[in-house]
């Protein structure tokens, strides 16, 4: 790969040729490249570190970043995609995701938070505009799971598709290409398709070797919705409020182990195989250039085969990560109550 090399940052020349990363066809006909660059930095990195890895993964072939205004770091994103462009990027090579948060999803709140995301952003349009949470339910950085806003309600399909208008008038206005949706289940996604004039082009959603979610991941594909999966290595840099006793760890598996040790790769890197082999686009966050760069390296060598993709399927402990427990609305309530799992949206 050739170097570029001004304003201080270049391509890498040890880097993956962006061209041959695979690609998701969405339903306008559009490409989204298969893998992206979380930047949830939790409350362990720093801002300025997720914005150098953006510029890191930039220069070893990422073009995919997936971003939201809650993680408070898109100011500092920004400055660094600006560095990539000016660096020789184009614009319409990159893939941005940018997310309205809980508290702004009133009428009259979605489409100034959105233009803030914009301008922080440093970009003049975004690839795609997500609904973080279904649930406009707030709460303060750093709570524990048990901490509840004191308005929060349960899912109104009224009140979300009054939000969901909002983020169609962003796409007339040519200011997002596309939108979509995050943490929604079937249920709900079954209303919004009903009565959507824009339908999600994606649906962002927990999904890892131990977390499949079948019969979610095979109702998206079949309505036309690419599966976004976050978490896809298991979320190892999760807050603590997020952990519980009967968590698992993927990379602990002894299947995903296994395969690892054949490959001569990380069990991580497993994972991120399988998601893109399987069909969902993951968005493994690292700061760390060694793993977002193997990362890479893996979606586009030595694919595993048929067996152990059978194998990997087979180790699904339904086993969710992140449960979502500060959105609940009511006391002493189970945080399955936030996923519909018995097929009905609970109120």
């Amino acid at each position: 790969m050739s170097l570029v090399s001004n304003v201080g940052w270049s391509i890498a020349e040890d880097g993956v040729d962006p061209q041959r990363v695979p690609q998701r066809r969405l339903y306008t006909g559009a490409m989204m490249p298969a893998i992206g660059l979380g930047t949830f930095g939790s409350d362990h990195v720093p801002g300025q570190e997720v914005a150098e890895a953006v510029k890191g993964a930039a220069a070893v072939g990422y073009r995919h970043f997936d971003c939201a205004a809650v993680y408070g770091n898109e100011r500092l994103i920004g400055a660094a995609l600006q560095e990539v462009m000016a660096g020789g990027v184009r614009r319409e090579e990159l893939w941005v995701t940018s997310k309205l948060w809980n508290d702004k999803h009133a009428e009259a709140d979605v489409i100034p938070a959105f233009m803030q995301s914009l301008h922080d952003l440093q970009l003049d349009y975004l690839d795609l505009y997500l609904i973080h949470w279904p649930f406009p339910n707030h709460h303060a950085p750093g709570v524990d799971v048990n901490s509840r806003d004191h308005n929060a309600r349960p899912y109104i399909h009224a009140e979300y598709m009054k939000t969901w208008r909002q983020l169609e008038l962003l796409v007339d206005r040519g200011l997002v290409r596309h939108i979509g949706t995050s943490n929604m289940t079937i249920p709900k996604l079954e209303l919004l398709l009903r009565d959507a004039r824009i339908k999600p082009a994606v649906n962002e959603m927990e999904l890892h070797p131990h977390f499949q979610q079948p019969a979610l991941f095979d109702f998206v594909r079949r309505h036309g919705i690419e599966p976004i999966g976050y978490s896809p290595i298991g979320s190892p840099g999760r807050p603590a409020r997020d952990r519980t006793p009967d968590d698992t760890v993927d990379i602990e598996d002894p299947v995903i182990v296994e395969i690892a040790a054949r490959h001569g790769i990380h069990p991580a890197v497993v994972c991120i195989k399988w998601a893109v082999q399987r069909g969902q686009t993951p968005i493994p966050f690292s700061v760390k250039r060694r793993n977002y760069l193997a990362n890479l390296q893996g979606v586009v060598s030595d694919p595993l085969t048929d067996d152990e993709m059978k194998a990997i399927a087979g180790i699904d402990k339904g086993c969710r990560l992140i449960k979502g427990q500060v959105f609940l609305w009511k006391e002493n309530q189970d945080w399955r109550d936030l996923w519909d799992e018995d097929g009905v949206i609970v109120q």
